[in-house]
């Protein structure tokens, strides 16, 4: 899909009856996202349903947290969320805590939609993103982003996954 073919995206928070559908698309985009950094064996144990359960406690956030979904057709092709910063050390009060995507949507501007959702023009906001993530890395660096130095490793799926910190 290119963004000449692209049919109306539409934009808006995510409601608690988003859970299961979210769950399914969070699953696939780690997937998507993630096979070249953790292993086959930890991806498999991804659980839609799990992802889910979390979706239903990110929709029930107060209004500091902007979390919404992107839909096409009506179903769910991507989302993001972005709150209160939940770092010690934040360089900034605001926090992208994540931004997803289906691969076939990739260069279609509706990941820029999604930011744009979850993050004001201008606004002060950090982020981590997985060290060994370019395309990321770049979208970032194109709304104003720069890498601190900052890194961590995060527990993900049971493996470990390094992060590099952006701040904006």
């Amino acid at each position: 899909m290119n963004a000449e073919t692209q049919t109306d995206v539409i934009v808006r928070p995510v409601r608690d009856v988003d859970a299961q559908e979210l769950g399914r698309v969070h699953a696939t985009c780690w997937h998507e996202t993630y096979d070249h950094l953790i292993s086959k064996a930890a991806l498999e144990n991804v659980s839609p349903k799990r992802l889910a359960e979390l979706w239903t406690h990110w929709a029930e956030q107060g209004e500091e947290y902007r979390m919404s979904a992107a839909l096409v057709d009506g179903e769910i092709i991507g989302f993001v969320g972005s709150g209160p910063a939940r770092d010690e050390d934040a360089p900034r009060e605001r926090e992208l805590y994540f931004i997803y995507l289906l691969h076939r949507y990739h260069g279609t501007g509706v990941g820029q939609q999604l930011f744009d959702a979850a993050i004001d023009e201008g606004e002060g906001v950090y982020l981590w993103v997985a060290a060994d993530n370019p395309r990321a890395h770049r979208f970032y660096v194109r709304n104003g982003f720069a890498v601190d130095g900052e890194t961590h490793d995060e527990a993900f799926l049971g493996e470990t996954l390094t992060e590099v910190r952006f701040v904006r």
